[in-house]
């Protein structure tokens, strides 16, 4: 039995200093999802994951990661013709970093609810989900959808996980009808102190809610009871995460229909 069965956007990071004086560069892999697949498979339990990537150099770096950390990667599938995400990561000094998407028309958009193996999650111990991979286009957000209708008829546990980014909406409303839809389908909620009003109507007693409250650390409500914990102070050891400011890929005409429309936010990607 699968542990954890997660869906998202596999994408490649390319991480550098200020971009017109640097001569180099770092190249990664992630994704909220791909991230936490390889993080809970790293702490010894069964993750399979559920993407689409391009036949091209980043797809198969994305395959190899996933393999080579012990995820599960029998139904990901390759997109041909398309290209598999990218996000460009500027770090300047004294400023915020700056993340450029070049993803109109990628592979991970292409996700759809065909894609979606309901015997598998219902096989699955829970299944992960995020408010990005929703965001990714009219497809990808009925395969979120079909995955967690899945869930639900076979009583596998939910998790989803906000991941609230405003200029990947085409407004405030539909992200609230969204998002809210399916943080009321899951069971065990995580999301930021700032995302808490988006999702109200899931804020019930009865689900296990997880607050990231930044440096002040985190909050915690399960069997009606809230339970605080200070934030720590880590040594950073990946820097795989792109921060939360972003610039749209600019290259193509936007379409809330079918355009990849998320962001890669430390840990968040």
């Amino acid at each position: 039995m699968t542990d954890v069965y997660t869906l998202g956007e596999p994408l490649g990071v390319v991480s550098s200093g200020r971009v017109r004086h640097e001569s180099e560069a770092r190249l990664d892999v992630c994704g909220p999802e791909f991230t936490l697949a390889i993080a809970l498979a790293r702490l010894g339990h069964r993750c399979a994951y559920l993407g689409k990537v391009a036949d091209d150099e980043l797809g198969a770096r994305a395959l190899t990661v996933l393999r080579g950390e012990g995820v599960d990667v029998e139904d990901m599938r390759v997109a041909e013709g398309a290209r598999t995400g990218l996000l460009l990561r500027e770090s300047r000094v004294g400023r915020e970093l700056a993340v450029t998407h070049y993803r109109t028309g990628s592979a991970g958009a292409l996700l759809a609810p065909g894609n979606v193996p309901i015997d598998r999650i219902a096989a699955s111990r829970m299944l992960h989900v995020t408010g990005l991979t929703a965001a990714l286009g009219r497809d990808a957000q009925d395969a979120v959808r079909a995955a967690v209708t899945a869930a639900r008829n076979a009583e596998v546990a939910i998790s989803f996980s906000v991941e609230y980014v405003p200029e990947l909406w085409p407004s405030v409303r539909e992200a609230e009808e969204v998002l809210g839809e399916l943080a009321c389908e899951s069971h065990l909620l995580f999301l930021r102190q700032d995302e808490l009003d988006l999702v109200k109507p899931a804020l019930t007693p009865e689900r296990e809610v997880v607050v990231d409250r930044g440096a002040k650390g985190a909050s915690v409500r399960a069997d009606r009871m809230r339970y605080d914990v200070q934030g720590w102070q880590v040594p950073v050891v990946d820097t795989a995460g792109a921060g939360r400011r972003s610039r749209p890929d600019t290259s193509a005409p936007r379409s809330t229909a079918s355009s990849p429309r998320n962001a890669c936010t430390a840990g968040r990607c």
